[in-house]
């Protein structure tokens, strides 16, 4: 008896995440250690119960060292689900650019399908226009733009990819 194998095709997930919006209140903090904004944590909880509603949960959560970013991760990840200790935090995602960050994706473990970054902008924007081809201003703060990769392998990740995803805060505020 002979069996085929049918290979329908491989994809990876991938979700940018800016932080949610920081603090400038506390004079003398350097920009690496800035807290979020009550409205930031706030807005963090809104978009991450909304996607915790709609999508699978990331196999893995990465983040910037710096403070915001974390702690947007941290709220990222009470509400998906996911555990606190088990959050990679990677210091070359602080401020890195679009194309240091396409490298950071190419070096992802493939046994992971979904991976969600949270880093900053404008990082994040000028990832998502090199991947579309419309062009946006700005991805706002907690903003979340998830990418398909028609992959196997991280290693193969380019700015080839299909916007799968494009959510904020203010889509989900009531007025």
């Amino acid at each position: 008896m002979l069996f085929f194998c049918l290979q329908i095709g491989y994809m990876k997930t991938l979700f940018l995440v800016r932080h949610a919006k920081s603090s400038w209140e506390y004079d003398g903090v350097h920009d690496y250690d800035r807290p979020l904004k009550g409205s930031g944590i706030r807005d963090a909880h809104i978009v991450s119960q909304y996607l915790a509603n709609r999508v699978d949960s990331p196999q893995k959560l990465i983040s910037s060292a710096a403070t915001r970013a974390l702690h947007t991760a941290m709220i990222f990840a009470r509400n998906l689900n996911y555990p606190f200790s088990k959050i990679e935090i990677h210091e070359e995602l602080y401020l890195c650019s679009h194309k240091e960050m396409l490298s950071f994706v190419k070096t992802l473990d493939d046994s992971v399908d979904s991976a969600m970054v949270f880093c900053h902008n404008p990082t994040i924007t000028n990832f998502v226009n090199k991947c579309i081809d419309q062009s946006i201003d700005n991805v706002p703060t907690t903003g979340v733009a998830s990418f398909n990769f028609d992959i196997s392998s991280w290693k193969d990740a380019t700015f080839n990819a299909r916007l799968a995803l494009f959510e904020y805060p203010k889509k989900h505020k009531k007025e």
